[in-house]
């Protein structure tokens, strides 16, 4: 794997592998209720079938070109073909609006783009013809009815495919590809407003391949492993970890039918692996114990008992005889059902893209599913740092991962560098000079490196409260430990220069439904708080709070499309409740 650092060239290394085992399967999707696969040399002929197709289109080296679609095996070869031709990828979020995709377009200058359907299609297609560079959309969706679409050209995928043949001289376009070539813009979520074009080369993604095989082959993790893709391929960490990550170890991807749809994909699908953000693994654990507590009895003290004893083996604290002697009947009785509904082949959960509560992740170790918290930026490719499986320590993000060196600099923040550090900022060089200094990424992240190397995050610099008193807190770890309580489904902590912290929850759906009067949820919500503030110091505890008019989301702007809440709009919108929860100055 080292050559492709020095020479890095990921569709290289992708056509490398379909030569080795080119009947292998490789990409699956769910279509009309049965999953369907693609196997590698079925991938590899529709690559250069669409690279063709891209040439005809008159897309040269270096013109950028729009993906917006959920994820599936069309996304994959797209993005394939796109980069075969030395042509810069750029894909979208699915969850962006008509001026969000408008935006991308304009500021990337993209000239084409692929689209799956529906609403997304729709969407795109409004934008584009607001978009002078855009001439081409092609639509993975037959049949899709893109309505007036201008002087834009239209092209079905499918047919595509079948009219263009394999290019002779694709080895050509392919060799002329450097290492330092930017091989795609990925945007910034946005959450302090417009999202700037992060460009990642060839050797950025690489490095960050390579790191991730060595991690993953102390534990014997290579070959014949599935990966379940479900986060969106425009984030960074999915389209590292979901995509070229699996594509260089030969691993199948089976790509999620979507988020509503986790539960029944895991235990159809049998993954081996799965990336995932901290929200996922949140509400996994919050179905698993309302069904368990829905239960009770004796089948909720046994899945208790399982949490409690496994969590104390994870953690190496000592264990009661009586437990040791229980733990493997829990094996049996409880274990093995948690494992059976993942799909009975989970190796490990991966999580990052955010900060991961503890106690979820020793929840899922004490159920015997092993978990792996990573951590990274868009900027670094994404990956930085990651745990170890021989050495999980939950409560960390991992030690540097190889080729990468970390330090703390000024105000505790956490500076990378090495080869997956970004190209930079497209269009921005004022924002770029600002976040690499002397070749160290400035993460923004306030962190520990402890003696063993291993890093803890315990905040984000822009998002530290400091209280009246001049007091530092994270309010990340404090929303970890209120939303860990089943009353309280999302929470944004307020308090800067303020004596003492507030907060906005969002109380769960079944509290909400439980009750109708607003002063019995405040008075349940009230007891979580409670709950919460008893495992907080006395700095970090929240003392009154606001209720939310409604969720979270991204449909009403409250949330980025990485699912982090946007501080800045949920302040605004409540800042009149929160500055009546303190006293009035006189």
């Amino acid at each position: 794997m080292a050559r492709y650092i020095e020479d890095a060239n990921l569709i290289q290394a992708f056509f490398d592998r379909c030569t080795q085992h080119p009947n292998k399967p490789l990409l699956f999707d769910k279509r009309d209720g049965e999953w369907k696969g693609k196997n590698w040399q079925e991938v590899s002929d529709a690559v250069q079938r669409i690279s063709a197709a891209l040439l005809s289109f008159g897309i040269e080296r270096g013109d950028r070109v729009l993906i917006a679609s959920e994820n599936r095996s069309e996304w994959a070869i797209s993005e394939l073909a796109i980069m075969a031709v030395g042509a810069i990828s750029v894909p979208a979020y699915t969850t962006y609006t008509e001026d969000d995709h408008h935006y991308v377009m304009e500021h990337a200058g993209a000239k084409l783009a692929f689209v799956s359907g529906g609403q997304i299609a729709h969407r795109v297609t409004s934008a584009a013809r607001r978009a002078p560079s855009i001439t081409d959309i092609v639509v993975f969706n037959p049949a899709q009815d893109l309505g007036d679409t201008g002087t834009i050209k239209t092209h079905d995928f499918d047919a595509l495919l079948a009219e263009f043949a394999p290019l002779d001289t694709m080895q050509s376009y392919v060799d002329a590809i450097e290492t330092d070539d930017t091989a795609c813009f990925i945007y910034t979520s946005g959450t302090g407003g417009r999202p700037k074009g992060v460009m990642l080369t060839h050797r950025n993604i690489q490095s960050n391949v390579t790191a991730a095989i060595e991690l993953l082959s102390e534990a014997d993790i290579y070959e014949n492993e599935r990966f379940l893709s479900l986060l969106p391929l425009s984030h960074s960490y999915e389209h590292t970890a979901g995509m070229y990550l699996p594509l260089q170890m030969g691993a199948e991807i089976w790509y999620c039918e979507g988020s509503d749809q986790v539960a029944n994909n895991l235990a159809e699908a049998k993954p081996t692996l799965m990336p995932a953000v901290p929200r996922l693994y949140e509400v996994l654990h919050d179905r698993i114990t309302k069904g368990v507590k829905a239960k009770g009895g004796l089948s909720e003290k046994l899945f208790n008992a399982a949490v409690r004893i496994g969590t104390r083996r994870v953690q190496g604290l000592p264990i009661r005889i009586a437990d040791r002697l229980l733990d493997p009947v829990l094996d049996r009785l409880v274990r093995s059902k948690v494992k059976a509904r993942f799909g009975g082949r989970l190796k490990y959960f991966v999580s990052g893209g955010a900060a991961l509560n503890p106690e979820i992740g020793y929840f899922f170790m004490g159920l015997g599913v092993n978990f792996l918290q990573g951590y990274g930026l868009t900027e670094s490719s994404p990956l930085i740092s990651m745990n170890r499986p021989n050495k999980i320590r939950i409560e960390t993000v991992g030690p540097a991962a190889e080729g990468i060196e970390v330090k703390i600099g000024e105000n505790g923040e956490l500076l990378a560098r090495g080869d997956n550090i970004m190209k930079g900022y497209w269009k921005d060089e004022a924002a770029t000079a600002r976040t690499i200094i002397d070749g160290w990424l400035h993460t923004g992240d306030v962190a520990v490196i402890h003696d063993d190397g291993y890093i803890e995050i315990t905040g984000r610099i822009k998002d530290i409260i400091v209280n009246s008193g001049g007091d530092n807190i994270a309010p990340s770890r404090v929303e970890a430990l209120l939303t860990i309580e089943p009353e309280i489904e999302q929470a944004m902590v307020y308090g800067d220069k303020r004596p003492w912290l507030s907060a906005v929850l969002v109380p769960s759906a079944e509290v909400t439904s439980q009750y109708s009067d607003p002063k019995q949820i405040k008075r349940v919500v009230g007891e979580a708080v409670d709950r919460a503030n008893s495992r907080l110091s006395q700095l970090e505890r929240v003392r009154r709070f606001v209720i939310a008019d409604e969720a979270f989301s991204i449909e009403n702007g409250q949330m980025t499309p990485t699912l982090k809440a946007k501080r800045h709009i949920i302040t605004e919108k409540y800042n009149e409740q929160l500055d009546a929860l303190y006293p009035r100055k006189s």
